[in-house]
């Protein structure tokens, strides 16, 4: 089963990627995404 996940700009706080996770998984979700309202590659969390 999965869950949709949304991950937030760690500069701007902006909502700009979804993604799916295991239901079941403990650990969140880190990337290194563009984000067009920064224009750069910024660090994307995955909210609450």
């Amino acid at each position: 089963m999965k869950t949709k996940v949304i991950m937030v700009c760690t500069e701007c706080n902006s909502r700009n990627y979804h993604y799916e996770k295991n239901k079941y998984s403990d650990k969140r979700f880190e990337f290194n995404k563009y984000c067009p309202k920064c224009n750069k590659t910024t660090l994307h969390k995955e909210t609450k």
